[in-house]
């Protein structure tokens, strides 16, 4: 055993025992390193294996803490193995459609949800700013700002990608009607009916039922959910199909919550730049994070303009504001021309509100309180899987978003686990919505992006006893 992992282990050992609990703060990197006698990379080391194993998180400026209360978490699942070799015709509309309009009840506790409770936003403060944003807003700017969007908008958001090591100018990104129609909008202008898509397997529902709309064939590639997109397995879907883009999200995966390494990321936009395919980049989540830094896009590694990376406010600051964005790369003329044939401009008001809200700042401050309320949403809700469910569950450790991926034991129906569970008043996202092929009818998608309290606890412990007793009908039958 080296010796940061001895370290990792003694440390692990006082978590498991209980003598370091649920937020305790561990030693500073200098105070242990002096304490102890090793290097501080020794302990560095320590730390990022302890943060792996799930035993503990960073917290920006603050130090390492606990986050498994000497509970052991549930295993991870491993890679997805799509067994399907073809390109596919999409039909997933009306199963989403079906399951999703159970999620809009208040009364039901909303695990299926796609969206972070509306009380983690500023949203007094972005009304106040909406309001004496458009008191003094200029008459023509309705018309000035027609697509691409809000010149001082633009403006901050290519701050904020400054601030992240990526030089893009205003000019180049275009404000979109939220994420989705900037993602349809880089779909649509860079495909023709028929063409073929790789998407990620398990994917985001919303991309499936755009290549659906779009009339587009879906290509499906195993995905890790600890480091995304298998990557040889991507260059052999490449070399088969021919595919004419690419729709990927790098950081923080919905559902798996995966994030793409650095070199990994760089090495997908050297792949794709190699057979010139276009990568659609959903980057919704990318602010949620739970480390000390933003993980970068795949766009920081662009040097052809083949990455059309895709944002929005809707997720971490504004939700219904429906602002999003795109800067699309070497097809930002394409995508400002199909905008314009579509839906011409987005709201002037909520942009200007946006904007000015950005300019005062306290969006970073914002950031770091919903960052640490998920961080700790996340811990209760492994805890409580691991509480309630039977053995042998496995869920993903996502070190940002607010999305937990549940893969159960034996051949179960989650489906049908999920009509048992909203009509006891709660919601899950069952694992066929995020398949072309409806696979992964033993998974479970979980959001902790709302209030963790104890009906919250009471519905883990509702879904723990009907997968226990769906296992045992299974059985028995």
């Amino acid at each position: 055993m080296k010796r940061y992992e001895a370290l990792a282990e003694e440390i692990a050992q006082s978590i498991r025992t209980g003598v370091m609990k649920l937020g305790d703060r561990l030693p500073s990197v200098r105070h242990a390193s002096a304490s102890r006698g090793v290097s501080p990379s020794t302990v560095f080391e320590a730390y990022y294996l302890l943060e792996a194993r799930g035993l503990i998180r960073a917290r920006e400026r603050s130090g390492y803490f606990v986050t498994a209360g000497g509970k052991a978490l549930p295993p991870e699942p491993g890679i997805s193995q799509p067994i399907h070799g073809d390109a596919t015709v999409v039909d997933v509309s009306k199963r989403v459609f079906d399951i999703l309009r159970s999620t809009k009840l208040r009364d039901v506790v909303p695990f299926g949800s796609a969206f972070p409770s509306p009380h983690l936003f500023p949203l007094p403060r972005l009304a106040r700013a909406m309001a004496s944003s458009i008191h003094r807003m200029d008459p023509w700017s309705t018309l000035d700002d027609l697509t691409p969007g809000n010149a001082q908008l633009r403006r901050q958001i290519a701050l904020r990608y400054l601030a992240d090591g990526l030089h893009v100018h205003p000019d180049d990104i275009i404000i979109t009607t939220g994420a989705l129609e900037a993602l349809n909008l880089c779909l649509q202008a860079v495909t023709r009916p028929g063409d073929a898509v790789i998407i990620e397997s398990p994917t985001f529902y919303a991309a499936l039922q755009a290549l659906e709309r779009i009339g587009l064939r879906a290509i499906e590639v195993p995905t890790h959910p600890r480091e995304g997109v298998d990557l040889d397995a991507l260059a052999l879907a490449i070399a088969r199909h021919k595919p004419k883009a690419c729709w990927l999200m790098t950081n923080f995966q919905n559902p798996l919550g995966s994030l793409m390494p650095d070199d990994k990321k760089k090495a997908l936009v050297a792949l794709l730049a190699e057979h010139n395919v276009p990568l659609i980049e959903d980057d919704v989540y990318g602010e949620l994070y739970f480390g000390n830094k933003r993980p970068v896009p795949a766009k920081a590694f662009d040097a052809k303009g083949l990455v059309m990376h895709c944002s929005s406010f809707s997720k971490c600051l504004a939700p219904g504001y429906r602002v999003g964005w795109t800067t699309p790369g070497r097809y930002v003329d394409d995508v400002v021309r199909l905008k314009l044939t579509m839906t011409l401009a987005s709201s002037a008001p909520a942009q200007v509100a946006l904007s000015e809200y950005l300019a005062k700042g306290g969006y970073d401050k914002h950031l770091r309180q919903l960052r640490h309320t998920l961080e700790a949403n996340q811990t209760a809700m492994m805890q409580a899987i691991v509480r309630h469910f039977p053995r042998g569950t496995k869920a993903t450790r996502p070190s940002g978003g607010y999305f937990l991926w549940i893969e159960l034991p034996g051949k179960l129906d989650t489906l049908e686990i999920q009509n048992k569970a909203i009509a006891l008043g709660i919601s899950v996202a069952p694992g066929p919505l995020f398949s072309a092929h409806r696979d992964f009818s033993n998974c479970l998608r979980l959001n902790y992006g709302h209030e963790w309290d104890a009906r919250a606890e009471q519905a883990v412990a509702t879904l723990g006893r009907l997968v226990t007793t769906s296992m045992e009908n299974h059985r028995t039958g």
